[in-house]
């Protein structure tokens, strides 16, 4: 039988549809029998997709994840609802509105770069220490906080006209990002409504929809105690690399910050490893007149 509590590292899930993020890393917890689970990257109930689970130590590295997501969204015209996709109830209908593929093309330039936009009402953003679902679920009227958001592609897949008119979209963006409310506010700037009718997360966090596993074959894997988790450094891909020799590993790992020569720092984190190529952690740069200074930020062996 396999030792879980020693496993550390991420499972790509394809989240199913109607579990919500945290149904997926308790189905995680109870299989693996752990509970230092979870997730990178919440997932709305009517979505499926990538949903990144940390295990183990792991879970120390989540914050570190890349932020960069993509989705294929199918969006209805014609329907306005309170959450912002067919989960809501519907607040009012728009049959036959005359929205055309031309007029989306024309308006969806102004959803692609750094915007400001405002989260759906039934969303997990605190407000004065409130969830905004609790709070609009209550009927409190409150105003939502907007926020800059990053959106660097939307590409129409596929049109279908009728009473109800939807496309298909591929959007790629940067965390924070609500497609409800890219759905909700192409239908407000085309003057007839929409909401979002489907939602598949591609990538997230530098995992892809290609490799992910489905609920079903993940319990598989660990009943015939086959599963081979994504080791913890793989989700640090993004961020810059550096090998100590074992003198500074070994300061390292007792927390000190390392004073080194001919190093040139790219970014403000950085992926440590030993000679060996093992993972040590995530460092920080600290400011000094001298040599670049790294300090531990996560000491992964401890």
């Amino acid at each position: 039988m396999t030792d879980t509590k020693s496993l550390a590292g991420f499972l790509n899930l394809d989240k199913p549809q109607g579990w919500t993020s945290h149904d997926c890393v308790a189905k995680v917890r109870r299989l693996l029998k752990l509970k230092k689970v979870g997730h990178g990257g919440t997932l709305d109930p009517l979505a499926t997709g990538v949903l990144p689970i940390a295990v183990g130590k792991a879970t120390r590295l989540i914050q570190y994840l890349p932020s960069g997501k993509a989705y294929n969204a199918t969006v209805r015209f014609g329907v306005r609802t309170t959450t912002d996709d067919l989960d809501g109830e519907t607040i009012s209908v728009n049959p036959n509105s005359g929205v055309t593929l031309e007029s989306l093309r024309q308006v969806i330039p102004q959803f692609i770069g750094s915007i400001e936009q405002i989260p759906p009402k039934y969303s997990a953003i605190q407000v004065d220490g409130k969830r905004l679902y609790d709070l609009a679920r209550a009927g409190e009227a409150v105003e939502v906080p907007s926020r800059q958001v990053e959106i660097s592609q939307i590409e129409i897949l596929d049109w279908r006209n009728g009473e109800f008119p939807e496309v298909d979209l591929a959007i790629d963006c940067g965390g924070g990002t609500y497609i409800r409310a890219i759905a909700r506010d192409l239908g407000e700037v085309l003057g007839c409504g929409a909401t979002l009718a489907q939602l598949l997360r591609t990538h997230s966090s530098g995992f892809s929809i290609a490799e992910s596993w489905t609920i079903d074959r993940l319990a598989e894997t660990v009943e015939n105690q086959e599963l081979q988790l994504f080791p913890p450094e793989s989700a640090l891909k993004h961020l810059p690399s550096l090998s100590l020799p074992e003198t500074l590993a070994q300061r390292w790992r007792q927390g000190q910050r390392l004073q080194l020569d001919d190093v040139q720092p790219e970014s403000e984190f950085v992926a440590v490893f030993d000679e060996m190529g093992t993972f040590l952690g995530v460092g920080t740069w600290k400011p000094n007149q001298a040599l670049p200074v790294l300090a531990p930020k996560m000491v992964f062996d401890r």
